[in-house]
């Protein structure tokens, strides 16, 4: 099969690709590259000479090297801490009978994994508290837990962060950029899931979820991973059959060579 026919067969076999996100295909290219690229298909873009930018002079190269390795510097701090880092926030779902869900996510920043995901319908400081107790058992809890200012982190949830051995990172008041992984993630979860879904209930909530972290988690590429997924996903066979999975209820397909 050809590169463009297998790629026609994705986008009309799982529709929520969205090729129209930014009014021009373009705005898909990114995430149709990471499916190529688990395929072993390779892309080679244009060098053209004429797109080259003008010399600079030698103020302008000092100028550029010594901010380009003041954001290495910065780079290679926040690489070296990303596994003691994860992130926590709420969103809403509302349900099919007018009922309003409160989901918590918990995501690790190094590999983008959710470590932990719960809903209800009545979240309170306790709740939330015992929620940080199931999703670092044992000696799991991270060095830095990034949150928002929503006062349902009152004075019990704070000691027990404490007590986990967490030193939690406040963000500013209305600044959702300065906590933008688990921002990053809720935005997908309702972009390729929740959207699509109609939710019944809490129970059918955790059903939905945890199938779209199943996907996530194994199938679903990232391009701050190399266009990998956070549990790893190995390349396919260079040929041989393309064997469609679907996933998430059809929401999804994965796409995998077999052996021939």
């Amino acid at each position: 099969m050809s590169l463009s026919a297998a790629l026609n067969r994705l986008t009309r076999s799982t529709p929520i690709l969205n090729f129209s996100r930014r009014g021009t295909p373009a705005g898909s290219m990114p995430r149709i590259a990471s499916f190529s690229l688990t395929q072993t298909y390779a892309f080679e873009l244009d060098t053209d000479a004429s797109w080259r930018p003008a010399p600079a002079n030698a103020a302008r190269i000092a100028r550029n090297t010594v901010l380009a390795n003041t954001t290495m510097t910065v780079s290679s701090t926040a690489a070296n801490h990303l596994s003691a880092l994860v992130s926590m926030d709420f969103f809403t779902v509302s349900t099919l009978t007018g009922r309003v869900l409160f989901v918590l996510v918990l995501i690790s920043h190094e590999r983008r994994r959710i470590v932990h995901v719960n809903v209800t319908e009545h979240p309170t400081s306790a709740w939330t508290a015992q929620q940080l107790v199931d999703a670092f058992p044992e000696d799991s809890a991270p060095r830095y837990l990034l949150r928002d200012r929503d006062s349902i982190y009152d004075e019990q949830v704070r000691r027990r962060i404490t007590s986990l051995g967490i030193t939690e990172v406040v963000s500013s008041p209305l600044s959702p950029w300065q906590n933008p992984y688990v921002e990053r993630v809720i935005g997908s979860i309702r972009r390729e899931c929740l959207d699509h879904v109609i939710i019944l209930n809490p129970r059918h909530l955790r059903r939905v979820l945890r199938a779209y972290l199943a996907y996530y988690h194994r199938s679903r590429t990232h391009l701050g991973l190399s266009k990998d997924a956070p549990d790893g996903r190995p390349a396919c066979a260079a040929s041989g059959p393309i064997i469609v999975s679907p996933e998430v209820g059809g929401l999804h397909h994965r796409y995998d060579r077999q052996a021939a």
